[in-house]
């Protein structure tokens, strides 16, 4: 198989992408929509466990990590905007899971 080649467009959207400052705290995402530590936790592929730490204080405080801060931001986008995305869009999206 070849790699599709990108157009002009393709390399400006990861341009954009590359330079997109997504995140949002646990925190904030737990303030913000009424979710608990369980629904954190499978949105960022991670144990409860270690979700239960970004919230603790002290010395058993971890910080997630920045791809979990982006997880949160990106599911906090597509909450936000849910009516608005296709449907088709949304199979598609849910569907490239595992694909290369």
């Amino acid at each position: 198989m070849n790699p599709r080649l990108l157009t002009q467009r393709e390399q400006d959207l990861i341009q954009l992408y590359s330079h997109c400052q997504l995140e949002m705290t646990p925190k904030k995402f737990y303030g913000k929509w009424d979710v608990n530590q369980e629904a954190i936790a499978q949105i960022c592929s991670r144990s409860l466990s270690t979700v239960r730490r970004w919230f603790s204080k002290g010395r058993n405080y971890r910080r997630p990590m920045p791809c979990d801060l982006r997880h949160l931001a990106l599911m906090d986008f597509l909450l936000e905007h849910f009516e608005e995305i296709p449907e088709e869009f949304l199979k598609i999206l849910c569907s490239l899971k595992g694909h290369n």
